[in-house]
């Protein structure tokens, strides 16, 4: 059964609900489907002790502020949770969750979105899938040595399920230090950071909202033929959020240089040093999610589809939400998603 409508948004978490809010100020008849069996986005699946790097009020999608979190300056992944649940119920948005798509193909003057549960057919589609459920691993040699437990990012929850053990964090971004922090707090685990180039850490004053800043003027100098600032990446690499800097002030944060291989029970570097190890947590990074586009054939460099703003040059009817500076500045945070989606959806409306 193939059903019809103007937009099908691909992905119910920030981005596809920004998306949902912009398009339903379009006037515009859509429809998002959502992998996830609840609302909430990646942020369900996050580990227990994250925070978001600003206040609530610096961390809203569009039309709707954040409320505070009572005692926290900044929120948890679960108050962002029952935020973004809200928001879902408050706009009334048509999200289908457990709906999975797994292809999007050009069908004449439309696309096709094909699901578990039958085919959309609409005139332009918003892919707004993420990357948080494709983990990157890069290719250390031994990895299939090693006989401890690999995991990353997206399996970690808490020090309690590394009681007693040794730890190896590695990534030098905002996710290694926050774990690497959160295990070397607890004096149950042995922690070793390593890291591919000394950690960058911000001042400490800076959070969300000067990063944001950062990436705006950053995109606004770019658009304009002016000089690149740097954008984010100028000003370091890691917030210092509450529990690192205690983890960093107390000395339990000090990184090692990445190592260059695995053995049976742990890491060695060049040097012929070791350390054993129990556990590898790999906090390094992700890819963009868009398998589900494969049949558009759109990839450029880097896994990347390459887009004038938000919308692919090589399919004027797909749109790119939320997947980092390439689709908009910022365009991967809460507070930086509004604005491009604001710019899909007009540019939506504008298609016959």
């Amino acid at each position: 059964m193939t059903q019809h409508t103007d937009v099908v948004v691909v992905g119910g978490g920030q981005s596809g609900l920004a998306a949902g809010y912009h398009l339903r100020r379009q006037n515009l008849d859509f429809v998002i489907l959502d992998a996830d069996a609840a609302p909430g986005g990646s942020w369900q699946h996050m580990w227990d002790s994250l925070h978001l790097f600003s206040p609530a009020e610096y961390s809203s999608l569009p039309g709707r502020l954040m409320p505070a979190q009572a005692g926290e300056t900044y929120p948890d992944a679960r108050h962002v949770v029952d935020y973004l649940t809200d928001y879902e119920k408050r706009y009334d948005l048509p999200v289908q969750h457990g709906a999975h798509v797994h292809a999007v193909h050009r069908d004449a003057d439309r696309l096709l979105a094909e699901t578990d549960a039958g085919t959309w057919r609409a005139k332009a589609v918003i892919s707004a899938t993420g990357t948080w459920t494709r983990p990157f691993l890069p290719a250390v040699p031994g990895r299939g040595l090693f006989t401890g437990r690999q995991l990353h990012t997206v399996n970690y929850r808490s020090p309690a399920d590394f009681a007693d053990q040794r730890v190896v964090v590695v990534g030098g971004g905002n996710s290694g230090a926050q774990i690497a922090a959160d295990l070397a707090l607890d004096s149950n685990v042995q922690v070793t950071w390593a890291t591919q180039r000394p950690p960058r850490f911000l001042a400490d004053d800076i959070d969300g909202r000067a990063l944001f800043d950062a990436a705006t003027a950053r995109r606004r100098a770019l658009d304009a033929g002016r000089t690149d600032t740097g954008g984010v990446a100028s000003l370091g690499d890691i917030v210092a959020v509450p529990p690192v800097r205690a983890a960093r002030d107390a000395g339990l944060l000090t990184a090692k240089p990445m190592f260059s291989r695995l053995t049976a029970s742990g890491v060695r570097w060049d040097d012929g040093s070791r350390a054993g190890a129990d556990a590898i947590i790999w906090c390094t990074g992700f890819r963009p999610a868009l398998s589900h586009l494969a049949p558009l054939n759109l990839r450029g460099p880097r896994g990347h589809i390459p887009a004038d703003g938000t919308r692919a040059l090589g399919e004027p009817r797909l749109h790119l939400l939320g997947y980092g500076d390439w689709t908009g500045p910022a365009s991967a945070t809460l507070i930086g998603v509004g604005r491009p989606a604001r710019d899909a959806a007009r540019e939506i409306a504008q298609l016959s």
